[in-house]
């Protein structure tokens, strides 16, 4: 299926890119008018979701997508491979085989990588929220150790290890729902659900938190303040600054976790600005930039 149609400046396509596993949906935003940024790097963006939900369609990936696009940036958006609901209970091989867990997602969001570099030629950067922030991070791993170079990695209010770590500061407590399904138990049971039953990740392409991270490419991490993800995502900012990578990371104040999902708000206007600064200098940086933090 195509459409094809112009929305703020920026041209709409949807296709499909050939991947291990079967075609992958993706959805192509084109600025129209590049304001200058002729040598623009595209972006690879990853929707969130627990790893079991979401898609092309939703504001966290639609609208940051426009709104990257709005202002000069390429953007391929990727509906990769959904692991299945969460169940309770134990799963059998036969259904741990036929079911989309890893590695199902990070082989499609790897082809389409590849894909986008086999025809743009140019610099790429990878990135994603919440669940697709921790599929971009391990993606870019095995890009990286497969021989590929990515231009910067991108990540909104992710997670990044198998085990969610605990905390030695007092964060903001969820609210509602997600008092459970944020909490440490809830995130540590989706990240079995999307490797499968077993006793720990297969490797750190699933989660890269607390693997070897040398030579991971320099990254933005935007993180939201009132969030349990960001106890996870602040140790990996932590880990990849020992490892040599530069990164610049900053925390939304009263932002809560999926603030990309409501493109109305002071919150999604604040992160894609973050996002636009840092892609607009991301080739201007000298290689031994140290870490930089801020809060928004």
């Amino acid at each position: 299926m195509f459409l094809d149609n112009c929305f703020m400046d920026v041209s709409i396509q949807d296709d499909q890119v050939d991947g291990p596993h079967g075609y992958i949906p993706v959805r192509r935003y084109e600025p129209v008018r590049t304001n200058g940024l002729t040598t623009a790097p595209t972006v690879v963006w990853l929707h969130g979701g627990g790893f079991f939900k979401g898609g092309l369609n939703q504001p966290e990936s639609d609208s940051v997508a426009l709104a990257l696009a709005a202002r000069g940036y390429p953007v391929v958006t990727v509906d990769y491979r959904l692991a299945p609901l969460p169940v309770v209970g134990r799963l059998s091989v036969r259904q741990r085989k036929l079911s989309n867990r890893y590695p199902v997602p990070v082989d499609d969001v790897l082809a389409v990588v590849q894909h986008v570099s086999d025809r743009c030629g140019g610099a790429i950067v990878l990135g994603g929220a919440s669940a697709g922030a921790c599929l971009a991070a391990g993606t870019a791993l095995r890009y990286q150790h497969d021989g590929g170079r990515l231009a910067g990695v991108l990540l909104a209010y992710g997670f990044f290890h198998f085990t969610h770590p605990r905390s030695d500061k007092k964060h903001p407590r969820p609210r509602g729902h997600r008092r459970i399904t944020h909490s440490r138990w809830g995130l540590n049971a989706m990240n079995r659900n999307y490797v499968g039953r077993i006793s720990g990740p297969t490797d750190h392409y699933a989660f890269p938190g607390g693997g070897a991270l040398q030579g991971f490419p320099q990254a933005l991490l935007i993180n939201a303040e009132r969030d349990s993800m960001r106890v996870s995502a602040e140790r990996f900012a932590t880990e990849l600054s020992a490892a040599g990578s530069q990164v610049e990371r900053h925390l939304v104040t009263g932002s809560r976790h999926a603030f990309l999902n409501h493109p109305n708000g002071e919150h999604f206007s604040a992160g894609v600005e973050l996002m636009a600064a840092w892609l607009e200098t991301l080739q201007l940086k000298p290689l031994n930039e140290p870490d930089r933090t801020s809060v928004r």
